[in-house]
């Protein structure tokens, strides 16, 4: 028994390690708020500091958004063209290729995956 232990033991040891959590990567973004957007800004979840992100797609369209981050749990803040903004909380970007921003008639918002 003692050296069946000791060879699992050994068996495990040389495995190789487990990749480590990847984190937040590129995604493409798909604007299905309604309006236009001027401009987009993210940060990280439970923070206050907004930094620039790219692509500012038409109503309906979709933009490629290049981003990497250790961290899963964002902001998105969208600046609609003509005014206002929509903040979508709490996006997990992790193991996320596609990400839509979706705003209904009554205000409410709300983001799908793919």
């Amino acid at each position: 028994m003692k050296r069946f232990v000791v060879t699992g033991l050994a068996m495990l040891m040389a495995l190789p390690p487990a990749p480590a959590v990847a984190g937040a990567g590129n995604f493409t973004l798909v604007n299905k708020t309604g309006t236009n957007i001027a401009s987009m800004a993210i940060r990280r979840a439970g923070t206050s500091a907004w930094a620039p992100l790219g692509g500012n797609p038409a109503s309906g369209s979709r933009t490629a958004v290049a981003f990497a981050n250790p961290d899963c749990a964002f902001d998105i803040k969208a600046d609609l063209v003509g005014g206002g903004s929509a903040t979508f909380t709490g996006v997990n970007l992790c193991d996320a290729t596609t990400v839509t921003l979706n705003r209904g008639p009554s205000g409410d918002l709300w983001v799908d995956y793919d």
